[in-house]
């Protein structure tokens, strides 16, 4: 398992770990899927889980 399918879902701006209660959108794209995370903070976080159908890269981002 490679670095980027380990990384964890955090708060671009206070860092604490988002989690699954704290999803409030998601929108896909031929380039994947976009998930939005809102934090208790305020910041609003954006990952990018691939389309394995377009890509072999890691199924999330941040």
């Amino acid at each position: 398992m490679g670095m980027l399918e380990t990384i964890a879902r955090v708060c671009d701006r206070c860092h604490r770990p988002l989690e699954d209660d704290q999803f409030r959108l998601s929108m896909t794209t031929a380039a994947g899927t976009r998930g939005v995370y809102e934090c208790p903070c305020g910041a609003v976080t954006v990952t990018v889980i691939a389309d394995e159908r377009t890509s072999n890269s890691p199924r999330e981002r941040q």
